[in-house]
């Protein structure tokens, strides 16, 4: 069965299921043309919310790594049209550039999602923290960040 076949099934959680399997297991070459194909789902919230979990769980497993900036580009053209994928793609690239202490603006972190501030927030960025610890979107983030500098202060 191909991804054509699902666009025919009228049950969209048939849909989405088979499309979080078969993004599971898409070979990289074949991945940008499969995300733009589920992309062509009639049910939009649908189709995003499956790109939106590969795209979380295929950032999670790249991001620290070599290959990360290739692919961020390449899924970045593919959701081009999708203002909210995009947008999560580019939050993992500065969380990417938090942590692993590339060039990045704290303007940038403070516009972020309450998602990313929290996870620099208990990160090890001290630039990060501290700039969370004083000015994160809310409570929860800003005491995240205060506990991770007390941290390392008694460390």
């Amino acid at each position: 069965m191909n991804v054509h076949d699902f666009l025919q099934n009228p049950d969209e959680h048939v849909r989405f299921a088979a499309y979080l399997d078969k993004l599971r297991q898409v070979a990289d070459p074949d991945e940008v043309d499969l995300v733009s194909r589920v992309l062509t789902d009639v049910d939009q919230t649908m189709a995003q919310s499956a790109v939106l979990r590969h795209l979380d769980r295929r950032a999670a497993g790249l991001c620290l790594g070599p290959t990360y900036e290739g692919w961020a580009q390449a899924m970045t053209q593919a959701t081009i049209d999708h203002p909210f994928l995009a947008q999560c793609l580019w939050e993992w690239s500065l969380f990417r550039a938090v942590t692993l202490r590339l060039p990045w603006q704290p303007d940038d972190l403070l516009a972020s999602s309450n998602w990313l501030q929290l996870r620099a927030a208990a990160g090890m960025n001290t630039e990060a923290i501290e700039i969370l610890a004083e000015a994160g979107r809310t409570k929860r983030i800003r005491h995240t960040a205060r506990t991770s500098l007390n941290h390392r202060s008694s460390n």
